[in-house]
């Protein structure tokens, strides 16, 4: 591909990848090393592996057709458009909690702020209104620029970290690289929510169609299926490569050593930066403490901005209207209030929110799944422009992952 086209089409993979860096890696893929070393690595590339087609699904579909894949749902079955609307309805107000409390330990951590339990709360709101502004304000146009800068700072802080990891060695030395002895029936529900937004949740597939379309009016530029596709996979490795990444930094620094990561968004933040910092040094605090919330609060608005702008446009899509400015304002008010009453109740419990969030992302993951398939394969792509047959192949394989662990998690939880 030439550079020249390469740069119109870039935006919504690296939009997809910046959003996925957030919880999925600064917390899940990090603690996974901390707490199991090595022993999580085969489900982390495993999720990538086969959550993979479906993502890609979103920019071949959008640069083939011209829509998003709300409106082929709809067009395969008005059952699809309501079934999607029922998902984003159910984790919309979970996930933008989940993110945005998060970012606010980040934020404490870099302010040095110390807040009593009374108003702990603030931080999160806070953010959840400079998310609505941003949004609301700025619309797609500031999002794609702000989230390159962003991105691009915390890719490079992290590889600088990781390779420096790597030199220095672990602090302990792993004796254990099975994937099997360390884990127990108790360690299903985190490998779960490990996978669930591992790179990130599956219906962010919309979010990245109805990316793509933006990107595409912002540009002025129509790209080919096979340029769209290509500028999402760039940006889908680099991410799933970067996970890599964050379990190796847990791993290496907090692994057998006897450390934890705290049950506390603040604290728990505190404890990422220095992971960090105890590899390129204490000058570097500052540096990737502001990162970490950088990347965080790109995390938060790209969430918000994805579940506001598929839910309106479902919504338009089953009403059978144009969708309206006013549609996205709205559910962009509604997704803040819902987020602010959701970390409310969480608030004294981090990882029973996190855990929350990703687990219901994990267990409507077939579903999406299922739904992308369909609409690849059926007649409204051609067969130019649908993928190979390798792919399909994938696509079956990876239904068939989600739904097995799904049905895991449902006898461990339900029926142990």
């Amino acid at each position: 591909m030439k550079l020249n086209k390469f740069l119109k089409t870039l935006g919504p993979g690296i939009l997809f990848a910046s959003t996925a860096i957030g919880v999925s890696h600064l917390v899940q893929s990090t603690r996974a090393g901390a707490e199991y070393g090595f022993g999580l690595v085969g489900f982390i590339i495993a999720a990538n592996l086969f959550k993979w087609p479906f993502f890609e699904f979103g920019s071949r579909y959008a640069a083939a057709t011209g829509e998003s894949l709300i409106d082929g749902y709809q067009k395969i079955s008005p059952w699809f458009s309501r079934l999607f609307l029922g998902i984003n309805l159910l984790s919309m107000f979970f996930v933008n909690a989940a993110v945005t409390f998060v970012a606010a330990g980040f934020l404490q951590n870099l302010l040095n702020i110390e807040l009593s339990p009374s108003y702990f709360y603030l931080p999160s709101i806070l953010l959840l209104l400079i998310s609505f502004l941003f949004l609301a304000l700025g619309r797609y146009s500031l999002l794609d620029s702000g989230i390159k800068v962003i991105g691009s700072f915390m890719f490079l802080s992290t590889l600088l970290a990781f390779f420096i990891a790597l030199y220095n060695g672990p602090k302990v030395p792993i004796k254990d690289f099975s994937i099997f002895t360390e884990l127990t029936p108790q360690s299903f529900p985190f490998v779960i929510g490990l996978m669930g937004w591992m790179p990130t949740a599956i219906d962010a597939s919309t979010w990245n169609s109805l990316w793509t379309i933006a990107r595409r009016k912002q540009s002025g530029y129509a790209p080919t299926v096979k340029e769209s596709v290509f500028e999402f996979n760039f940006s889908y490795w680099i991410s799933s490569a970067l996970s890599i990444c964050f379990v190796v930094l847990g791993a290496f620094l907090l692994f057998n050593t006897g450390e934890i990561l705290p049950d506390n968004n603040v604290s728990f933040a505190t404890g990422v930066v220095n992971l960090y910092a105890t590899q390129l040094g204490s000058w570097a605090f500052m540096i990737i403490a502001a990162a970490g919330f950088s990347i965080m609060l790109g995390t938060c608005i790209g969430a918000m901005d994805g579940y506001a702008r598929s839910t309106a446009r479902v919504i338009a899509v089953m009403n059978k209207r144009q969708e309206k400015s006013a549609d996205y304002l709205v559910w962009l008010t509604l997704i803040t209030l819902g987020a602010m009453l959701v970390i409310g109740f969480f608030m004294a419990s981090f990882n029973q929110l996190i855990g929350l969030a990703t687990t219901i992302s994990f267990l409507i993951a077939p579903i999406i799944a299922i739904l992308n398939y369909k609409l690849i394969f059926s007649q409204h792509l051609t067969k130019t422009q649908q993928p190979g047959n390798w792919m399909r192949w994938l696509s079956l394989a990876g239904i068939g992952f989600l739904f097995l662990f799904s049905l895991v998690f449902i006898y461990f939880n339900w029926f142990k």
